[in-house]
């Protein structure tokens, strides 16, 4: 007689016991990334300190450089060389490009100090490096798609440089149709799917706590007596995601 599987949280019981493939994927998912993890409804109380907001400003640069950069795509150079709403529209995005980087830079030196590889969060300190080096790449192109004198002059000094180390002929910098297709489609997509994969895993594993908090993580995979841990990795209370009234301590206890 075949026993009924006990359903693993979050999982709905009537599809615990499906056999085929796609119940088990959907299992899978469901177990490792759950309703209340993707779109949750609170956070920890040290998420509203200002080293937790560059990574969304990175995230709302890249909306908007992606939805000004399908805009230039589909006109072309010409509408934004001659045009005044191109030529608007060609700076935003520019300088979108411009403050990507720095909340970039900026989340990733405070990532760095904080640890951000604690409690199983390796692959999303990777991930979050492997954007910005892809997302480099990715700006390069864009200087070489300016279709000016500048970008006349960085195609021909980065010619020289790649031909140097023998990968000129397979990435000719100077074929503008070919640095077109890199970066309007090859790139972006690079760049959209590390990002999304490193936000789900964010999602996964929660936000990274200060150091001083390390102990006291709730988010911690491995946290608490009953996973295993350490009997000092006490779990954590968290505190919805709406601003300290005056009642409320302005330091919440860990």
């Amino acid at each position: 007689m075949r026993t009924r599987a006990t359903p693993s949280p979050g999982v709905p019981e009537q599809h615990a016991d499906d056999p085929t493939w796609t119940g088990k994927a959907r299992r899978w998912l469901l177990e490792k990334l759950p309703p209340d993890k993707l779109l949750p409804g609170d956070q920890p109380s040290y998420v509203m300190s200002w080293a937790y907001v560059f990574g969304m400003g990175a995230v709302a640069s890249l909306v908007w450089i992606i939805a000004s950069g399908v805009v230039l795509g589909l006109n072309g150079p010409q509408w934004y060389h001659v045009s005044s709403l191109g030529g608007f529209v060609n700076g935003s995005h520019l300088w979108s490009v411009e403050l990507f980087f720095i909340f970039m830079v900026v989340h990733l030196w405070l990532k760095f100090w904080m640890a951000a590889w604690r409690g199983g969060r390796v692959l999303t300190w990777i991930t979050g490096m492997l954007s910005f080096v892809v997302s480099i790449v990715a700006a390069f192109t864009g200087y070489l798609l300016q279709t000016n004198f500048d970008s006349q002059w960085i195609a021909f000094e980065a010619k020289d440089a790649l031909n140097s180390v023998g990968v000129g002929a397979w990435f000719n910098v100077a074929n503008l149709g070919q640095i077109f297709v890199w970066h309007i489609t090859l790139l972006p997509l690079a760049v959209g799917a590390v990002v999304a994969l490193h936000v789900l895993l964010v999602r996964v594993h929660g936000v990274v706590p200060p150091l001083e908090a390390s102990g006291n993580d709730a988010q911690l995979r491995t946290s608490g007596p009953e996973a295993g841990g350490h009997p000092s990795e006490a779990r954590r209370p968290v505190v919805a995601a709406h601003p300290l009234t005056s009642t409320e301590p302005k330091d919440a206890p860990l």
